[in-house]
C-alpha cells in the first residue's frame, strides 16, 4: 500500500478521490467505514423512484460523498411527500357524495390505478387532557337532563309527554338508562298536574305509522287546522239555489258506494265530502253538474289518499258515460284551484282515529267491535247536511263516546284519559250524542248506503246492534 493510500485509510474524511477500486480494497481490510446505512428493499424502491425525478443531488454525488447528509435527507422527504399526497387522496375520496366504491368503480373505468395506501396513523391525546373533556361534556348534558326533566314535571297532557321523550333522548345519548318511571310506557298511566292519571298511547315507537313522536303536535295542528278550513253549514240557504239538502244526501249516499265498489280507503271517502262542501261553499252550481262536482272531488282525493286510484275514464263509466272526460279534467282544474292544491284536510276519520286509540287504552286487549261501530256511527253523518254545524273533532268524539256506551252500559263511556286526548268535557258532546243516537234509530231513512255496508261480516255487522236509551248518568265524572 503506497503513501497515498495510508493517508486515506488514518483520515476520518478523505481529501483525495477514492476509486471504486480502492474504496473495496479499504472496505475489505477494514479501514473505511460505511458511507450510508443499509437500505431496505422499500427504501430501494423509494431511492429508485426518486431518481428518476430531476433532484439536485444525484445517487452517484451520495456515494462519493459529496454532500451525503442533505442528500440522504432529501430522499427521506420525497418520501414523506409520497406519503402525504395518498392520504390527501384517500380522505377526498372519502368525502365523495357518490360513495367510496361508486367512486372506485369510475376511476376504474377511466383507466386510473388505484393506490395502495397506507392507514393514516391515529393521533394519541393527552390522556389527562382527554379525561377532563369527556368531564366536562358529562356534566353538561347532566344539566341538561335535568332541566327537561323539570320541564316534564311542571307540565301536563302532550307537553309533558314530548319532554319526557326529549329527556329520554339526551339520557340515551349520554349512555345512561332511561328514567321509565316519569316516561309512561305502553299501557301505564301518567300522573298530570292536576291529579288525575291517563294512559300514555304514544310511547310506543314500535310502530313507525303512528307516528308516536310527532302525534301531540300533528293533532294540535289539525284542531286549528279545523277551524281555518271549516266548510259554509249554510251554503244551501245563502249560495245554492238551485240544490237542496237532499240532492246532497243523495249524492254522498252514492258515494259511499262508489267507494265501496272501486274498495277505496275511508279517508278518500271523507275526504271527497270535505272537498266537495268546500267547493259548494263558494261556488255556484247548477244540478245538472252536482254529480260531476262529486265524481271529481272522489278522484283528486283518490289521487291523493290511493296507491293506485281509478283513472278518470272509471269515473266517467261509474256515471254511465253522463260526463265527459275533458269535462272532469276542466272540474279537477277549478276544483285544485279553489283549494290551492291543499289537500290535507281536517276529517272526522282523523280525529276518529286518534279518539278510537285512546279508547282502546282502557282495555286488557282491543275490541274491534268498537272500532267498527264508531266508524259506523261516524258515517252516518257523510250525508246529513245539519251535522256541518259541528266541528269533526267533535263529531267523532261522540261517535267514541256512542259506540262506548251501546256496547257496554256498566261502565262511564267518557273518563280522563278521553277527555285528555280529545279536549272534551262530557258536557259539550251531550247535545251532539242525543242527534247521533237519533240519527241511529231513524231506519226508515232512504239513505242506506252506509247501513248496508255496515251490515256486511267484515265489520262485525255492527249496524245491526241496538242503540240503548242514554241517561243522565252517562254525562256524569
Amino acid at each position: 500500500m503506497n503513501k497515498e493510500n495510508m493517508m486515506a485509510t488514518n483520515s476520518e474524511q478523505p481529501n483525495v478521490r477514492i476509486t471504486r477500486a480502492r474504496a473495496k480494497s479499504l472496505a475489505t481490510a477494514g479501514g473505511l467505514p460505511p458511507l450510508q446505512p443499509p437500505v431496505t428493499k422499500d427504501q430501494k424502491t423509494v431511492a429508485q423512484l426518486d431518481s428518476k425525478r430531476a433532484q439536485p443531488y444525484s445517487k452517484r454525488d451520495v456515494l462519493e460523498g459529496k454532500n451525503a447528509t442533505v442528500g440522504c435527507s432529501a430522499l427521506l422527504q420525497s418520501k414523506k411527500r409520497a406519503v402525504l399526497q395518498d392520504v390527501t387522496n384517500l380522505c377526498r375520496k372519502k368525502s365523495n357524495i357518490m360513495g367510496g366504491r361508486v367512486q372506485s368503480g369510475i376511476q376504474a373505468g377511466n383507466g386510473v390505478e388505484e393506490r395502495d395506501t397506507k392507514p393514516v396513523p391515529t393521533v394519541v391525546m393527552n390522556p389527562h387532557v382527554q379525561q377532563a373533556k369527556e368531564a366536562t361534556l358529562t356534566k353538561a348534558r347532566a344539566q341538561e337532563v335535568q332541566k327537561v326533566n323539570n320541564l316534564a314535571v311542571q307540565g301536563h297532557g302532550s307537553a309533558h309527554l314530548m319532554a319526557a321523550k326529549q329527556a329520554s333522548g339526551i339520557q340515551a345519548q349520554s349512555g345512561r338508562p332511561a328514567r321509565t318511571s316519569e316516561m309512561g310506557q305502553p299501557g301505564q298511566e301518567v300522573a298530570l298536574s292536576d291529579g288525575l292519571h291517563v294512559a300514555d298511547i304514544d310511547s310506543n315507537h314500535k310502530d313507525p305509522q303512528m307516528c308516536g313522536i310527532y302525534a301531540p303536535t300533528i293533532y294540535e295542528y289539525q284542531r286549528v287546522s279545523e277551524l281555518v278550513g271549516r266548510p259554509s253549514s249554510l251554503y244551501i240557504e245563502m249560495l245554492q239555489r238551485d240544490i237542496t239538502h237532499v240532492m246532497r244526501g243523495i249524492l254522498m249516499d252514492w258515494l259511499v258506494e262508489v267507494a265501496d265498489e272501486y274498495m277505496l280507503a275511508p279517508d278518500t271517502l271523507y275526504l271527497t265530502v270535505y272537498l266537495i262542501d268546500r267547493f259548494l261553499s263558494k261556488y255556484y252550481i247548477e244540478r245538472k253538474k252536482l254529480q260531476l262536482v262529486g265524481v271529481t272531488c272522489m278522484l283528486i282525493a283518490s289521487k291523493y289518499e290511493e296507491i293506485c286510484a281509478p283513472t278518470v275514464e272509471d269515473f266517467c263509466i261509474i256515471t254511465d258515460n253522463t260526463y265527459r272526460k275533458n269535462e272532469v279534467l276542466l272540474m279537477e282544474k277549478q276544483v285544485l284551484n279553489f283549494v290551492e292544491f291543499q289537500l290535507s284536510g281536517p276529517t272526522i276519520k282523523k280525529f276518529l282515529r286518534r279518539f278510537i286509540q285512546a279508547s282502546q287504552s282502557c282495555y286488557e286487549a282491543p275490541r274491534v267491535e268498537l272500532e267498527c261501530l264508531a266508524n259506523y256511527l261516524a258515517e252516518l253523518t257523510l250525508p246529513e247536511y245539519g251535522f256541518l254545524e259541528f266541528l269533526p273533532s267533535l263529531i267523532a268524539a261522540s261517535a267514541v263516546f256512542l259506540a262506548r256506551w251501546m256496547l257496554d252500559q256498566s261502565n262511564q263511556p267518557w273518563n280522563p284519559t278521553l277527555e285528555h286526548y280529545t279536549n272534551y268535557k262530557v258536557s259539550a258532546l251531550k247535545p251532539i250524542v242525543f242527534q247521533l243516537q237519533k240519527l241511529h234509530l231513524n231506519t226508515n231513512s232512504s239513505l242506506k248506503a252506509v247501513r248496508e255496508k255496515y251490515m256486511q261480516p267484515k265489520f262485525k255487522s255492527v249496524a245491526k246492534l241496538s242503540s240503548p236509551e242514554l241517561v243522565e248518568s252517562a254525562f256524569q265524572t
